[in-house]
């Protein structure tokens, strides 16, 4: 009896396709993962990256981060489907475990929280407020340098 889970998949593309060409090789991926019994949860474009090492002479890629939810029978034939999909340079699919589930959910609300507005009233007299939101911009700033690096 195969039983219904939460999956996430690593799908690297070959970064030498246009851009609607990559948005037309996710959808056939997602519709080929929902003809089969699953339910994509979210997906996550990361964009062209360079490889580590080269795959099939290519030296870039364009990763992409699916979480879905499925019956584990049908993932040996979504594996099939990206290995016979021949855009598609290299693919990881794992079992996603509650902890992680429950980090990234924790971490979600986490960052929601820091993106709200404060009220009006602590930000008038309160210079500490004002030190807050330039460190976070600095945080940002930073965090955008080292992603631009890579």
């Amino acid at each position: 009896m195969s039983v219904r889970r939460e999956y996430e998949s690593v799908v690297i593309i070959n970064a030498a396709l246009e851009d609607e060409d990559i948005e037309n090789v996710i959808q056939k991926i997602t519709i080929y993962i929902e003809n089969h019994g699953g339910v994509i949860k979210e997906i996550n474009r990361w964009g062209r990256r360079r490889l580590a090492y080269p795959i099939n002479k290519k030296y870039n890629g364009f990763y992409v981060h699916i979480v879905f939810e499925a019956f584990s029978n049908t993932i040996p034939v979504i594996e099939r489907f990206l290995i016979l999909e021949d855009t598609v340079l290299r693919h990881l699919t794992k079992i996603l475990p509650k902890k992680v589930k429950d980090f990234r959910q924790k971490r979600a609300t986490e960052q929601g929280k820091l993106a709200m507005p404060q009220p009006q009233e602590e930000v008038k007299g309160s210079n500490k407020s004002e030190e807050n939101v330039n460190a976070e911009d600095n945080q940002a700033e930073t965090i955008e340098n080292i992603t631009a690096n890579e």
